[in-house]
């Protein structure tokens, strides 16, 4: 069978796929186990909690002026960051009867905080769950930027491309090596025997 293709062509497009998808495979590679694994890794969070209060004049002009639905006075806003360890930058805050809740999903952590303007108590919790659950959240996309969202649909076309770049050179192989189809046909059996097998 001709293929419109040259061989060196072929070879050119497989390797330089393979490397720009080097590192995303080796990293997916490694959160694949840990992900499939997750019930057998033991991860404890590490919790860092604040509690503390407004200052009595911005909790005064707080309750005089109360703040509008998804708006953060730059008066508060100052203050939260000022005390605590965030960014507000792009954060839609959440009010409710005069509390307000702001949560910070991130891979790996969250974390959150709730201030009551009446009391002027505010809480803050952090967790952290470690390298593991940050790796595994980075696999999964969770809570990630939209740059690591084009990261992993590139990553994914690489590897597409690595792999059929991969299938026509074995094409072209096949004559001189009588194990290729048997083994690409064993390749693509196995994982459907064992979801037609595990299927109750």
């Amino acid at each position: 069978m001709k293929l419109p293709f040259r061989l060196g062509t072929l070879r050119q497009w497989h390797w330089i796929s393979s490397a720009i998808c080097l590192a995303a495979l080796l990293l997916f590679s490694v959160t694949g186990i840990t992900l499939n694994h997750a019930h057998q890794i033991e991860s404890r969070a590490e919790v860092t909690e604040i509690e503390t209060s407004l200052p009595a004049p911005l909790r005064t002009w707080l309750q005089q002026n109360p703040p509008e639905d998804a708006t953060l006075p730059p008066e508060l806003a100052d203050w939260l960051e000022q005390t605590l360890p965030v960014s507000l930058a792009g954060r839609t805050p959440e009010w409710d009867d005069g509390e307000l809740y702001m949560g910070f999903p991130r891979p790996g952590g969250d974390a959150w905080l709730s201030l009551d303007l009446d009391s002027g108590e505010l809480l803050f919790e952090d967790s952290d769950r470690g390298w593991i659950a940050y790796l595994n959240d980075l696999h999964k996309g969770r809570h990630t930027s939209g740059a690591w969202s084009w990261f992993i649909d590139l990553t994914a076309v690489a590897c597409l491309v690595f792999a059929l770049t991969g299938l026509l050179l074995l094409l072209r192989q096949a004559s001189h090596r009588p194990f290729t189809w048997p083994l690409t046909t064993l390749g693509l059996l196995i994982p459907l025997l064992i979801l037609l097998l595990s299927m109750h």
